[in-house]
C-alpha cells in the first residue's frame, strides 16, 4: 500500500512540474484566448529586459512582471509594435522617476 502511494504522490508530482515547464511557450506567450476569429485575442506574455530594447534581437525578461495585451492575434513579443510600446513604457517611468 506504501509503494502505491509513493508511486502516485510521484506521478502526481512529475506531472505538476511537466505543466508548469510547459506554462509559457518558447515565443515568450504565456496565455492566449482568441476572443474573435483571427482577429482580436487576449495574450500575457512577458516583457522585454530594457538592455535589450535597442539590441537586434531583444531578449525577454524573466522578472516575473507580465504584459496583458489585448490586440490582433499575430502579435509578438519581441515584434516592432512592442519594441516601441515598451520603449515608451520606460521613457516614462524614467521621466516619472526624475519628478520626486
Amino acid at each position: 500500500m506504501k509503494i502505491a502511494t509513493s508511486f502516485l504522490a510521484a506521478l502526481l508530482f512529475t506531472g505538476a512540474l511537466g505543466s508548469i515547464n510547459t506554462a509559457m511557450s518558447a515565443d515568450g506567450v504565456i496565455s492566449k484566448d482568441e476572443l474573435a476569429t483571427d482577429s482580436y485575442c487576449h495574450e500575457k506574455f512577458t516583457p522585454m529586459t530594457r538592455q535589450t530594447l535597442d539590441a537586434d534581437n531583444p531578449v525577454l525578461s524573466n522578472s516575473g512582471a507580465i504584459i496583458d495585451f489585448y490586440g490582433p492575434c499575430n502579435e509578438s513579443p519581441v515584434g516592432e509594435d512592442q519594441i516601441q510600446d515598451q520603449k515608451l513604457e520606460a521613457q516614462h517611468h524614467f521621466t516619472n522617476d526624475d519628478i520626486f
